[in-house]
């Protein structure tokens, strides 16, 4: 055996050992005439089951399809060689993504002798990349939705107190009128009102500026109980299908915020689907993270919503869960049902996610975690008995002044005296001059220093018998605060506000006025 044929053996048996790299020869006409150990791992074939069969077994149906295949050897013979990526099929049918590389091989003479293919499987890098991608993704959007929650949040802020003095106005004068037509006209006002307490309500929940009550509950029972609110939310041509996995996990979310969002999600297929369809909640249990939710890990309840209706644009899929972004007539949408959504599944400590193909449907899944805790079962309230309010001198605290006007109205409304203050130190001087003060109300954000918060902890250590109610539009402070403590949110009206001070004079050792 010459020098040449030792060294053709040795590259020959060297190929053949090799395993992260399928390395093998085509024919001419692409059928396969050798087989080394890296083709048999990562393929599935033995060499006895595969030479002589067409390489094109290799690849996907819509591949042979378009003629892939014969493209590749066609490019390789006319250039020299064809790289490219794309899906391939093992022999258990199985798909892997393939780094592929086919050269034409020639002899001295240039006459063509066949291909030589060398493929490596890239579906765990790939998946690396698709799973970063999607991550920095989620933190862009992440970062987009705290920025418009910042200014959203700012913005509810000012809009309750406009709201205050419209729906505190017109609940004195619902007291005082008579005339059938001025009743209508302040109904009418206050049902205004109303819809936008709604509105901010949303883009504070949007915003993580709502506190929430979270309980752990039984989503079973919850969603089975909703079932009426769901279907009073759609159309009388749109099926409503609840399917609930057995074994649910428990979670523990803010029931309201969770049936306003269900309320929202359904509102949204129904407006997807004009023409009639059907509406399917499927409940079941999860593990992430998964291809949906990369960044996320542990076990989550998984609420889809489905719908069969005109499916979201995908130019508009990146754009659904900002504020006031709606592709429906003005009457018929804010713009703030998804963010509300988007909202309290983040709060909640989990996650929404959008399908949709268009003239087909779409399917909004809620990811929230589940729940280590029991249930909550709450225990039966007592009949509510009529209590009166003892009246007195209020310090009432508000820096915007047409707000503080309305509040001292609602306030000698329910029988109180009111003095003025328009920040905290003004308080402590009022309070440091020994006036008969009973109850003290203040806003959270205010202007000088000392915020309401603040201001409670300092009445609290000095004047430890006059009881405090705190109110805001909006306070990460109010969070900060002990939960036991109501804080009354703007804008309120006087059954909300005296309920409030029913519920502060019931907390505290209060001295009734002389």
């Amino acid at each position: 055996m010459t020098i040449a044929q030792i060294n053709d053996r040795r590259f020959e048996l060297l190929v053949r050992a090799v395993v992260d790299y399928a390395i093998y020869m085509l024919d001419p006409q692409g059928h396969i005439v050798s087989w080394n150990a890296g083709a048999e791992r990562i393929k599935g074939y033995t060499e006895a089951e595969i030479l002589g069969r067409h390489y094109e077994c290799f690849f996907t149906p819509e591949d042979r399809q378009c003629g892939t295949p014969d493209f590749a050897l066609a490019n390789a013979l006319k250039n020299g060689r064809y790289e490219a990526e794309g899906w391939r099929i093992r022999k258990d049918g199985s798909r892997f993504w393939a780094s592929i590389v086919v050269d034409a091989i020639r002899d001295d003479d240039g006459q063509h002798l066949g291909f030589a293919k060398v493929t490596r499987d890239m579906t765990a890098q790939r998946n690396a990349q698709v799973a970063l991608a999607l991550t920095r993704e989620q933190l862009a959007q992440a970062q987009k939705m705290e920025a418009i929650g910042k200014l959203t949040g700012g913005v509810a802020h000012d809009f309750n107190n406009l709201l205050m003095i419209i729906s505190g106005y017109a609940d004195i004068l619902r007291r005082r009128l008579d005339a059938p037509e001025d009743v209508s006209a302040i109904d009418t006002i206050r049902h205004a009102a109303q819809r936008g307490r709604n509105l901010t309500r949303q883009l504070l929940a949007f915003s993580r500026r709502e506190p929430l009550n979270p309980v752990v509950v039984d989503p079973s029972l919850r969603i089975a109980a909703m079932k009426d609110l769901l279907q009073g939310s759609l159309r009388g041509d749109l099926e409503l299908i609840i399917d609930l996995k057995p074994d649910l996990y428990p979670i523990r979310v803010d029931v309201g915020e969770m049936e306003l969002a269900m309320v929202n999600l359904a509102m949204n297929a129904r407006d997807a689907m004009p023409q009639g369809g059907r509406l399917t909640v499927e409940a079941q249990n999860v593990q992430l993270p998964n291809a949906d939710v990369p960044h996320m890990r542990g076990h989550f309840l998984a609420i889809s919503l489905s719908d069969t209706g005109t499916g979201i644009a995908p130019e508009h899929i990146s754009k659904i869960f900002d504020p006031f972004f709606t592709t429906k007539d003005a009457r018929k949408g804010s713009g703030l049902g998804l963010p509300q959504v988007y909202g309290f599944a983040s709060r909640s400590g989990g996650t929404v996610t959008v399908r949709s193909v268009q003239w087909e449907g779409t399917t909004f899944t809620l990811y929230l975690p589940r729940a280590q805790a029991g249930v909550h079962k709450p225990e039966p309230e007592a009949p509510a008995q009529p209590v009166e309010l003892p009246g007195g001198t209020v310090l009432l605290v508000e820096d915007n002044p047409d707000v503080g006007n309305v509040t001292a109205s609602m306030l000698h409304e329910l029988g109180y005296r009111v003095i003025r203050a328009a920040n905290a130190a003004d308080a402590l001087d009022h309070l440091r001059a020994g006036v008969g003060i009973n109850l003290v109300i203040s806003d959270i954000i205010m202007p000088g220093g000392i915020n309401g918060v603040e201001l409670e902890e300092i009445v609290r250590r000095n004047y430890p018998f006059i009881p405090m109610l705190l109110m805001t539009g909006w306070s990460d402070n109010a969070l900060q605060r002990d939960h036991a403590k109501p804080v009354l949110r703007k804008p309120f009206g006087i059954d909300m506000l005296r309920q409030a001070l029913l519920n502060v004079l019931n907390m505290e050792d209060c001295p009734a006025e002389a």
